[in-house]
């Protein structure tokens, strides 16, 4: 059973410049597959480059990234700035995850496959999937978890009180992550173990198409559309 809510929650996009919607409630719901942890409207937002075929993202040549993998400091998105959806209070934080320097497409497939098979969310601590991440209290029943963030660029301590748009730390590759990315979810209490989750919209945000820009307001992007967000 999964919280209803009439309207969705509408939200500052967290990121800036050029992203792409890796997953999202917008394909499909639940998004990733469960109801579970929080998870059923929750989006995977990663920086490619849309000038290359298949659009990768990272910057190196295929045959390196399948032969070697593609260091971290090579993927797009890596240390990118996260920002503060809403106004609202750090219920918690947690940092000191480490990152793989290396992105190699088989090992993080076998760690993802791996980790999410054996995660029990009646035993294990949530950090084990999402790395490291900050959840903010926006109001009663409202909170957001940005997730799979940067060993070390957190910016911001339990309890303090920020504001939409206030830098809370920088896209990374902690926890159950296969590549560099922000995974987004709003969930109904801050605990992941019983987390309801509850869709979104982003209050304003560009989708390229036609070859130009255009600017809508209260939608979330699919996995086809190309966006940016910028302020």
């Amino acid at each position: 059973m999964h919280t209803t809510h009439l309207e969705p929650l509408t939200i500052e996009f967290p990121l800036r410049g050029e992203w792409n919607a890796l997953t999202s409630p917008a394909d499909k719901v639940p998004s990733h597959g469960t109801d579970r942890m929080g998870l059923r409207y929750a989006f995977d937002f990663q920086q490619v480059d849309y000038l290359r075929k298949n659009t990768p993202f990272y910057k190196v040549s295929e045959s390196r990234r399948i032969l070697f993998g593609v260091p971290l400091k090579d993927c797009y998105g890596w240390g990118e700035p996260i920002y503060a959806p809403l106004n609202g209070e750090i219920v918690a934080v947690v940092d000191g995850h480490k990152e793989r320097r290396i992105v190699h497409w088989l090992v993080e497939s076998l760690i993802g496959l791996k980790k999410s098979l054996s995660f029990d969310e009646s035993k294990h601590d949530f950090s084990r999937l999402a790395g490291n991440y900050v959840v903010l209290k926006c109001a009663p029943r409202v909170y957001i978890a940005l997730v799979h963030m940067k060993k070390n660029s957190i910016n911001v301590i339990l309890g303090q009180q920020v504001k939409k748009g206030e830098l809370l730390g920088e896209v990374g590759h902690s926890g159950n992550s296969t590549a560099p990315h922000l995974h987004l979810q709003v969930m109904d209490r801050p605990d992941f173990k019983e987390a309801q989750g509850f869709p979104v919209n982003f209050e304003e945000y560009e989708i390229y198409k036609n070859n130009s820009w255009h600017k809508v307001s209260q939608e979330i992007p699919s996995r086809k559309d190309r966006i940016r967000f910028l302020k």
